[in-house]
């Protein structure tokens, strides 16, 4: 097989699934946390994700002039969306009986706990491939 070969789609290794327990206050009858499972996003997936938490700010005694900020608490809630595949977040009973209208505010009252929030968003990062959060980013950033 050639060197060139290697790169058809056919020898691409295949992303498996994850599973994680992203919150305590959801048990099974054991008492257990119920595992959620996530999968990989694409990259053009992300793109659009990213795309659609930028928004233009202007920039402050300029005016016309903008700059490009991304919503990173939305951003990170529509990866997390997309990435979990059980529980459906996208399922409308599900969504009602929590009384919300979208995956990512169905995700927030389902795991309502702001530090299993959190490391949920982290989970989700390395899952998807990021070895420094985008909250360490910001962090990083603002100092």
């Amino acid at each position: 097989m050639s060197q060139f070969s290697k790169f058809m789609k056919a020898n691409k290794a295949e992303k498996k699934n994850g599973f994680y327990a992203p919150t305590k206050s959801l048990c099974d009858d054991d008492g257990k946390p119920l595992v959620w499972e996530f999968r990989h996003i694409t990259s053009k997936e992300n793109e659009n994700i990213r795309d659609e938490c930028t928004i233009d700010v202007q920039v402050t005694g300029k005016p016309n002039l903008f700059r490009q900020k991304i919503r990173s608490g939305l951003y990170i809630r529509r990866m997390i969306a997309t990435s979990v595949v059980m529980p459906d977040l996208y399922n409308k009973e599900l969504q009602d009986s929590y009384g919300v209208a979208t995956p990512e505010e169905l995700l927030l009252a389902m795991v309502d706990d702001p530090g299993e929030y959190n490391d949920l968003a982290s989970f989700v990062q390395k899952f998807q491939g990021f070895n420094v959060t985008f909250e360490d980013k910001v962090d990083e950033a603002k100092n």
